[in-house]
């Protein structure tokens, strides 16, 4: 098995596993191996309740002309920032599954008792402090172009988004700022999130592998960063409802994929 590549060690991150090639066929079987996780133990449920009422609270605000309405698509779409540490009670389960134990939904309540759980919580505090930068950067690039337009409804802001100068501007930025948000989380938690559940190992030598796997699979890695991104646009039409079920099996499929890249 490769080890690490040397541009991680030349970056001077400790390696604490062995990082394996992977390549397109190992993306696909990390998939077919979480969707068949997630009909074994469906718990689409359990993000509907959870998933539903945030993202109603933001828009019923936004649509009614609140001040939340310049940040209804930077709040939602950056609540997959945070999606690397809502999904450690799946891995728990598919580890399980693999392990050959009893697993129920409940299962995923089980990372609470988890020993590991102080390193979970700092990894979570990161990825929330992420999410917090986000926002602020949005709110940021909202004001520099086309905040000073008048904009008090959806339908005016997707009008100022599509029909001016400004609102072009707006996506071009939003979306650019967006994309390297999201590759710096996915580097930081693709591997570290689920190791945090399978090892008792700190936050850093779990975000040291991570970034090794991806530096040891970069294509890879891109590729399954596209593969993410394309179902959560997917499954938040219409009305964010295929969320609850494109969630849950990225979760597993991310555990899948941890164990194909890590020896």
């Amino acid at each position: 098995m490769p080890q690490a590549s040397t541009q991680a060690r030349a970056a001077g991150i400790a390696p604490v596993a062995t990082i394996r090639r992977i390549g397109t066929a190992d993306l696909r079987a990390a998939l077919r191996e979480g969707w068949q996780d997630f009909r074994a133990i469906p718990t689409q449920l359990i993000f509907l309740c959870i998933l539903y009422p945030i993202v109603g609270l933001v828009a019923a605000r936004a649509v009614s002309g609140g001040d939340l309405l310049p940040l209804l698509w930077p709040l939602i779409a950056g609540l997959s920032l945070v999606g690397p540490v809502a999904a450690v009670g799946l891995y728990e389960i598919s580890r399980r599954r693999e392990a050959g134990e009893q697993v129920s939904w409940l299962t995923a309540f089980s990372v609470l008792r988890h020993p590991n759980l102080a390193n979970i919580v700092m990894l979570g505090i990161l990825l929330m402090a992420i999410f917090v930068a986000w926002v602020g950067v949005a709110h940021w690039i909202w004001n520099t172009t086309i905040g000073e337009l008048p904009v008090a409804s959806l339908g005016d802001m997707a009008d100022a988004a599509f029909t001016t100068p400004e609102g072009h501007r707006l996506l071009l930025l939003g979306n650019g700022v967006g994309f390297l948000f999201a590759v710096v989380v996915l580097v930081l938690t693709v591997v570290s999130a689920p190791m945090l559940i399978d090892r008792n190992v700190g936050i850093g030598p779990a975000i040291g592998t991570s970034i090794q796997a991806c530096l040891a699979n970069p294509g890879p890695m891109a590729l399954w960063g596209l593969i993410v991104a394309a179902l959560l646009a997917i499954g938040s039409i219409p009305a964010f409802i295929g969320l609850a079920i494109v969630m849950p099996v990225l979760g597993h499929a991310t555990w899948h994929l941890y164990r194909r890249v890590v020896a």
